[in-house]
C-alpha cells in the first residue's frame, strides 16, 4: 500500500484571522463556523494557532480583563509544530502524538497552506482508529494502576513493624510495613 501523503486528506481553506484578532471576534468566529480552531496569519505567514481551550484558558486567567482587549497571539501557544504536504499522515500522526496536539499547520515555503487534523486523517482512514483507542486505553489503564500504587502507598494496616517490631497501624514505606514513627525516623 503506497504512503498516504498530508496534503491528500489536509483542510486546504483552514479558518483564519489575524494575529492581532480579539478574543471576542475569535470567539464569535469559532461558533459561527463550528470549529476549534484558528490559524493565525498575515499575509500568507503563519504565526501560531488558537483553539477554543485558550480562550477558555484566557477567560479563567484574565478575567479583569475585557475579551475584546486580548490579542489571539498574546495567548496563542509560543511553540507550534508544523507539518510540510509532503509529508505522510504516518509522521504527521507521529508529531501529533510527541506533541500532544490533535492538529498541525500544514506550511510550504514558509505560507499556510492547509491544516491537517485527528479527525481528517480518521475520516481518510479509518482503520488506525483501533490503533488510536488502544493507545488510549492504555495510557487511562497506566493512569489507574498509579493512582491504585498511590493509595497502597498511603494506607494504614494494623500489624508488626517490620523495622522496629512493635504491634501499630502500618504504612508502605520503601517496600516494607512500618510504624509512622519508623517512618519519621528516616
Amino acid at each position: 500500500m503506497r504512503e498516504i501523503l498530508v496534503s491528500e486528506v489536509m483542510t486546504r481553506d483552514p479558518f483564519t484571522v489575524k494575529p492581532d484578532t480579539n478574543l471576542l471576534e475569535c470567539a464569535r468566529k469559532m461558533v459561527r463556523k463550528r470549529t476549534g480552531s484558528l490559524l493565525l496569519v498575515k499575509n500568507k505567514k503563519f504565526y501560531g494557532i488558537i483553539t477554543t481551550k485558550d480562550i477558555l484558558w484566557a477567560l479563567i486567567k484574565k478575567t479583569k480583563e475585557d475579551l475584546t482587549e486580548i490579542r489571539a497571539i498574546d495567548i496563542a501557544p509560543k511553540k507550534n509544530f508544523i507539518i510540510k504536504p509532503n509529508n505522510t499522515i504516518d509522521e504527521a500522526l507521529g508529531k501529533m502524538k510527541t506533541s500532544g496536539f490533535e492538529r498541525l499547520p500544514v506550511i510550504l515555503n514558509k505560507e499556510i497552506v492547509g491544516l491537517i487534523t485527528i479527525k481528517d486523517i480518521l475520516n481518510f482512514h479509518p482503520e488506525i482508529y483501533p490503533e488510536l483507542e488502544e493507545f488510549a486505553q492504555i495510557k487511562e489503564e497506566e493512569e489507574k494502576l498509579k493512582r491504585i500504587e498511590e493509595k497502597k502507598e498511603k494506607t494504614n494496616l494494623e500489624g508488626i513493624c517490620e523495622e522496629c517490631g512493635q504491634q501499630n497501624l502500618l504504612q508502605r514505606f520503601n517496600g516494607m510495613l512500618v510504624c509512622e514513627s519508623c517512618v519519621s525516623s528516616k
